[in-house]
């Protein structure tokens, strides 16, 4: 299925990047992230999969109730070890299946609403998710290391893509 392999891609392009990162730069502030680090925005991408696929397995995901994690944006190790844990629920998802989402979007009071969902259009969300935080880290990349080189299409969405390449046609 071709969300599937497009999520692939997407944890590739995470895995590589991190694999080129030390420990030091992993975790270091980066002011036009207002601070924020790479592992920061790497862990959030990969806590909305792990909702995703705790949800798959009990029938609603909740994004909200994400574990904010810092062991995954401080330890390279273990951002690679949940990475590989997504790939592998990736490899064997089965076929589509309905699920419910629960939002929150009231400040002040617990109001969950639920929305008719299925583990597609999950994924589907996930793509773009990840490709709005990767946009984040290639600038954060940049201005850490100009040496590390990413990928032409690292946090860039297909449409995107697939418009440069049109113009580019002309």
């Amino acid at each position: 299925m071709e969300v599937i392999v497009a999520n692939h891609s997407i944890l590739d392009q995470l895995k590589s990047l991190i694999e080129r990162l030390s420990d030091q730069e992993f975790v270091q502030p980066i002011s036009v992230l207002n601070g924020a680090t790479l592992g920061q925005h790497i862990r959030h991408t990969l806590e909305f999969y792990i909702c995703l696929q705790s949800g798959a397995n009990s029938g609603s995901v909740n994004y909200d109730n994400r574990d904010h994690d810092t062991t995954l944006e401080t330890n390279r190790g273990l951002a690679m070890d949940a990475i590989n844990a997504i790939q592998d629920f990736l490899t064997s998802t089965g076929s589509n299946h309905n699920l419910t989402l629960e939002v929150n979007y009231d400040r002040d009071k617990d109001v969950l609403v639920q929305v008719d969902t299925n583990l597609y259009r999950e994924l589907i969300y996930n793509i773009e998710h990840a490709v709005h935080h990767m946009a984040l880290i290639k600038i954060g990349v940049k201005q850490m290391r100009q040496d590390i080189l990413l990928p032409d299409d690292f946090g860039v969405a297909v449409s995107t893509l697939r418009y440069q390449d049109s113009m580019e046609s002309k």
